[in-house]
C-alpha cells in the first residue's frame, strides 16, 4: 500500500503526482490536505504515519515547500524512518541502505519530472538485507528511539 499526503504548498505537487501514479495503476491513498488553503503539514504527517506503522510494508510519500518540514515531524514518529531528498540517487539510498518507509519532496525545491523520477525510484529500490552493517545501523537508531 501507498500512501502520499501534502500540507498546501505540496497540493499542487502532489496533485500531480496522484496522477501520474494512478495512471501507472499503482494503490495509492491520499491522506491530505485536499486544497491549496494553508494547513500544518504536522498533521498530515501524523495522519499518514500512522497509516503506515498499521499497515506492514506500506510506504508513503510527503510534500511540502521544501520536504524538510513534513521529513522533520514524520521523523518525530516513533518507528518511522523518512527521508527528505531531491534528486534521484538519494531516493534510491534511503531505501536501500536506510529502509526508509516514507519519501519527503520539496515542492517549492524541485520540478515535477524529477520528483517523478525520485518516487518512481523510490517506489522501485529494495532494502540491502544482505548487508548485515545496514541493518546494524537501523537497529542502533530505533535504540535511540527509546533514549532521551
Amino acid at each position: 500500500m501507498l500512501f502520499i499526503g501534502s500540507d498546501h504548498a505540496g497540493f499542487e505537487l502532489k496533485s500531480q503526482i496522484l496522477g501520474a501514479l494512478r495512471a501507472q495503476k499503482k494503490t495509492i491513498e491520499d491522506c491530505g490536505t485536499d486544497s491549496d488553503q494553508s494547513c500544518d503539514y504536522p498533521v498530515i504527517a501524523k495522519k499518514l504515519t500512522d497509516k503506515i506503522l498499521k499497515n506492514s510494508g506500506a510506504l508513503g510519500i510527503l510534500i511540502c515547500g521544501s520536504g524538510v518540514g513534513m521529513s522533520i515531524a514524520a521523523n518525530k514518529v516513533k518507528g518511522i524512518r523518512a527521508a527528505c531528498v531531491s534528486e534521484p540517487r538519494s531516493a534510491a539510498l534511503c531505501r536501500q541502505h536506510n529502509n526508509a518507509h516514507i519519501l519527503c519532496l520539496g515542492a517549492r525545491i524541485i520540478s515535477f519530472e524529477t520528483a517523478m523520477e525520485c518516487v518512481n525510484t523510490f517506489l522501485s529500490a529494495q532494502f540491502e538485507s544482505s548487508h548485515p552493517r545496514h541493518q546494524r545501523r537501523i537497529d542502533q537508531m530505533t535504540e535511540m528511539e527509546g533514549k532521551s
